[in-house]
């Protein structure tokens, strides 16, 4: 299905993020260490890129990404760049189920804004890269901003200022991206599912924090960033339950926010984790109103090597048609395969086999 622009997401697609290279990371060693200098680097980056990109392409995947190689977090790399935040370390990294991450923090240091952002380049290597496939750009959703940062004294002064020039800053961004080439966008995004989960809310937010409020506000902010896109431009979302060497964060079904982020988000697509039974069952797929809204269903684990029985995953995707129609319902992996750049706990040749399944079984079920 190569050739001209294709509506995404894809039958068999993915969620972006791979497994370093050993190149990639012998050469961000050498560039701490000063062995190497910054356009050293980014040729080795450019290099491992290119071939991973042939590698995506040539086990069938219609959407590349870069792997998300130039970063170290998925998120942080992206938000530390925006105008008015600062990245800094932390005392303590993000806790995972029985792991911890490396110390690292955001803080709104100034007014929002977007600007001369470095993966605006990114995105236009990967696109050159693409050739006749579709290139696919992912970035941290609008509410990641707020549900991971700290504020400095006085620089809003009020909730709805702050949310404003959160959504015009991604406007600026989206608009950015378009106009690097850039027609796939997929936010990130790990809030909704601490919403799932009976224990997170309050210990994330903070005590006498509403949820359905946040709930409210991160959906209108998402809505007026996006709302200006280009018709040729289809952007998704990854609802993310946490991943960090083959760890998790959050559990709970997707009833507690079904409402909000199927009738309530103007996303063309939903990318879903359903790995593991941590994520309920498809039940919350009624709330789907919208005849355009593509849900892809994560299936498939990225984070172990052992693969699915390619006739249970067809028989689950049989039970998610009850609740939506099969035209929009598609494959992927439940999350990226290194989320940070630590990786998950499998080998890059299990990652391509991941893949290849994820095609495979699509094709299977679609053709």
């Amino acid at each position: 299905m190569s050739g001209e622009f294709k509506q995404a997401p894809f039958r068999a697609d993915h969620v972006g993020s791979l497994l370093r290279s050993e190149g990639i990371k012998k050469a961000r060693l050498q560039f701490e260490q000063g062995e190497i200098n910054a356009d050293q680097l980014k040729e080795i980056e450019n290099e491992e890129i290119t071939r991973i990109v042939e590698k995506q392409k040539e086990v069938g995947l219609e959407a590349v990404t870069d792997g998300e190689f130039r970063r170290s977090w998925w998120h942080f790399d992206f938000l530390e760049q925006l105008d008015g935040v600062h990245g800094y370390e932390a005392d303590t990294g993000i806790k995972f189920e029985g792991v911890e991450t490396k110390a690292r923090a955001i803080k709104i240091t100034g007014k929002l804004d977007f600007s001369d952002h470095p993966m605006i380049e990114h995105f236009k290597f990967l696109k050159s890269a693409a050739g006749d496939h579709t290139a696919k750009m992912t970035i941290p959703s609008p509410s990641m901003l707020h549900f991971r940062s700290t504020f400095e004294d006085g620089v809003y002064e009020s909730r709805e200022s702050f949310f404003a020039d959160l959504a015009n800053t991604y406007k600026k961004a989206i608009q950015a991206f378009y106009d690097a080439g850039c027609r796939y966008l997929q936010l990130d995004d790990t809030s909704w599912a601490y919403f799932c989960s009976e224990d997170q809310p309050e210990e994330v937010l903070g005590k006498g924090v509403d949820p359905e409020e946040v709930k409210s506000w991160y959906a209108k902010t998402i809505n007026d960033a996006i709302a200006d896109r280009p018709s040729d431009m289809k952007i998704t979302m990854h609802i993310c339950r946490g991943n960090f060497r083959s760890t998790w964060i959050a559990s709970g079904g997707y009833e507690a926010v079904a409402e909000t982020i199927f009738q309530k988000l103007n996303v063309d697509g939903l990318f879903l984790e359903y790995d593991t039974d941590r994520a309920g069952g498809f039940e919350p797929l009624r709330f789907v109103n919208r005849s355009d809204l593509q849900i892809v269903l994560g299936l498939i684990t990225s984070k172990f090597g052992e693969l699915e029985d390619a006739e249970d995953v067809k028989k689950r995707i049989d039970e998610a048609s009850k609740y939506v129609n099969r035209d929009q319902l598609n494959l992927s992996p439940q999350c990226g395969f290194a989320s940070t750049e630590e990786g998950n706990i499998l080998s890059e040749d299990e990652q391509w086999d991941k893949l290849r399944h994820v095609v495979k079984i699509a094709e299977d079920v679609w053709q």
